[in-house]
């Protein structure tokens, strides 16, 4: 049996994040590197980038930074490119970028929808088609979708956020299906809301919150550390065995 730190070790590997600029992102690139990956932080704000590069390069490991726009269905395969070109293959992707534009079903357009659905959904596919077949040749890989508690319970005015996150844990079980076999682990991270720029966005609006932590036996949301946490876990050698998991991080809201 190998000793702790080799098991919880991610020295040597490539991690890409992203939606690195901001929130739980940043959280994630700076776990993962103190865990010993370098980093491939991606968002489109460009200046954003600059505090996860800061972070990250704090702790001893390489950050590239990467302004890209995954709404456009080209971007992972240039952004792929450039990794491979820069760093190398990649073995770890953490599909992290989402958005959500609360609305009615009725009150939302079109155009909120398929972006929602193209970011939340589409970019996770295209990131790890882009990136699997280097995991492959590699040996051997993890793939980490932030998905949503929101994936499984419904949540008004939220309905393509919704939609957006049950297809990823779909997804994310196609995924396993398809590279298990390659030893390419996938899992669903679900978290609750957890407070980041985006989630004060959307839950700090009057007594919105607090109507929902009394649904939440831990009375609390959940910290940008103990999903990246989780995340560290699942992209380290000790959860080779875990794969095709929705692993919700809620509190014990779906428990009740």
């Amino acid at each position: 049996m190998t000793d702790l730190s080799t098991r919880f070790s991610l020295q040597g590997r490539i991690a890409v994040v992203t939606g690195a600029s901001r929130g739980l992102g940043v959280s994630i690139c700076e776990t993962l590197s103190a865990a010993g990956a370098d980093i491939v932080a991606i968002a489109r704000d460009e200046a954003l980038l600059d505090e996860t590069r800061a972070l990250v390069t704090a702790q001893g490991r390489t950050c590239l930074a990467i302004a890209a726009d995954l709404l456009d269905a080209r971007a992972a395969e240039q952004v792929a490119t450039r990794i491979r070109g820069e760093l190398g293959a990649p073995t770890i992707l953490v599909n992290n970028a989402g958005m959500s534009i609360p609305k009615s079903l009725i009150e939302q357009s079109v155009e909120e929808w398929d972006s929602i659905l193209n970011l939340n959904l589409r970019a996770p596919w295209l990131m790890a088609r882009a990136l699997a077949p280097g995991m492959i040749e590699a040996g051997g890989g993890k793939i980490i979708n932030i998905s949503s508690m929101a994936s499984s319970v419904a949540l008004t005015d939220h309905g393509p956020y919704v939609a957006s996150k049950a297809g990823l844990n779909g997804l994310t079980k196609v995924m396993t299906a398809e590279w298990a076999p390659h030893n390419i682990q996938c899992n669903a991270v679900c978290p609750t809301v957890v407070w980041t720029p985006m989630g004060e966005r959307v839950w700090g609006v009057g007594d919105k919150l607090q109507r929902f932590l009394e649904k939440i036996p831990a009375g609390r949301v959940a910290t940008p550390q103990e999903v990246a946490d989780l995340v560290l876990y699942l992209a380290t050698p000790a959860s080779g065995m875990i794969n095709g998991q929705e692993i919700f991080v809620d509190g014990g809201y779906t428990a009740i």
